[in-house]
């Protein structure tokens, strides 16, 4: 049994959906194979995990009608605050503010809990016409533009998109090598409980063996993203509740009250992966299948929808002047709108974590001046605000609010 379609996406999870959405919606047919047998992910109750999304990426989901689903479930964010930090003594004097009254484009980025963001995608897509959802299947095989189902059906495409994380079958079967390392750090995430209010405001705290990132969520609650050495953060994960706490406050500190554990407790081990090419015949990757980066600027998700708008960009406009959409030359087009940025994102994050992850007196000194004069010029704080928020340099339309 052999259908037919424009666009086959491997992967349903948060980068799938928005390019199948961006698609649908300009008159091409999109086939979406999820792994994931059910939506379950998005019926479950609250457990702590959350995304930052910056302003562009808010835009995007609102140019393909998914922001109207989630907009009253976002904490927007106000301002950030960065520093060096270490354990016991709290945050160093010299911190990096940025506030979202230096911009005129409104909050530089918004905390969406991850259950109503997969929710918001898959009813929006369930919506849609021209999408073909296709929950609990997985590819076996790959040729040129034709994927074979492990049920045993082929789908044959014009283009197809691996969006299927770091690990992607897409990118193997195409013959895609990736490079990276381990940085021998695991991410820590949970969602705490507080007594004092956030104020809308997002900590990002240097600390020796990794940073930490503090995330507003809705009412007295914040998302934590914790970067630990493995094996600490291994043993800390192993813990009762009441004695991970104990080892989160003392890094934590207490300028939000009494805390409490409000979610479950995941862990990430952390590495940086990288495509060597994020074009193949016949394939796009999109996301962690092209690109996965360090998490400690928030940064991970927002790439991959800036993927997701100039793939779709490149997509629409080609098929529209009736050329080939997966045809080389148009798939080199993406390629050269996102590699650059991408790799120098991931090597700019992983600098940082080398920079700020050490104890070294000297490179503190180093880092705390640094960070006080980026503060002290209102200029280059703008330029660095712009960057976080996503609305600086050659934006795709969609991270405009505009369809292509």
């Amino acid at each position: 049994m052999k259908t037919q379609a424009d666009i086959v996406i491997v992967g349903g999870g948060l980068n799938g959906p928005p390019l199948a959405l961006a698609l649908a919606q300009a008159g091409l047919s999109v086939v979406v194979i999820d792994a994931r047998p059910a939506p379950d992910r998005a019926e479950r109750g609250f457990d702590g995990r959350a995304y930052s999304l910056a302003l562009a990426s808010r835009r995007l989901l609102g140019a393909i009608g998914v922001w109207e689903r989630v907009a009253d479930r976002v904490q927007p964010i106000a301002r950030i605050r960065t520093g060096d930090g270490q354990v016991g003594f709290g945050a160093s004097p010299f911190v990096l503010t940025f506030d979202q009254a230096e911009i005129e484009d409104g909050p530089m980025g918004f905390m969406l809990e991850d259950r109503f963001l997969y929710a918001a995608f898959r009813k929006a897509m369930e919506a849609e016409a021209n999408i073909t959802l296709l929950s609990g299947e997985t590819v076996v095989a790959q040729r040129g533009g034709e994927v074979t189902l492990a049920s045993g059906p082929r789908i044959a495409a014009r283009l197809i998109v691996g969006c299927d994380g770091r690990g992607s079958g897409v990118a193997a079967r195409a013959g895609i090598a990736r490079r990276g390392h381990d940085y021998g750090q695991t991410a820590l995430v949970t969602a705490i409980a507080h007594d004092r209010p956030h104020d809308g405001v997002a900590h990002q705290l240097f600390l020796p063996s990794g940073p930490l990132a503090i995330l507003p969520l809705p009412g007295n609650m914040s998302s934590i993203v914790w970067s630990e050495t493995r094996g600490l953060a291994e043993a800390i994960h192993a813990l009762p509740d009441a004695e991970y706490l104990q080892a989160l406050r003392p890094r934590f500190g207490d300028f939000l009250g009494e805390i409490r554990l409000a979610g479950a407790r995941f862990t990430y081990p952390l590495s940086l992966s990288l495509a060597e090419r994020f074009v193949a015949p016949r394939v796009a990757l999109v996301g962690d299948a092209a690109h996965g980066v360090h998490p400690l600027a928030g940064q991970g998700l927002n790439l991959g929808l800036r993927d997701v708008a100039a793939l779709a960009e490149v997509v629409i406009q080609a098929a529209r002047r009736g050329e080939d959409i997966g045809a080389t030359d148009v798939l080199e087009r993406y390629q050269r709108w996102r590699r650059f940025d991408t790799t120098a994102m991931a090597l700019g994050m992983d600098a940082m974590n080398r920079l700020f992850s050490n104890d070294n007196p000297a490179l503190r000194l180093v880092r705390d001046l640094g960070l006080g004069a980026v503060n002290a010029l209102p200029g280059l704080r703008r330029r660095f605000i712009r960057q976080a928020a996503g609305v600086a340099g050659d934006v795709p339309v969609l991270l405009d609010g505009r369809r292509p």
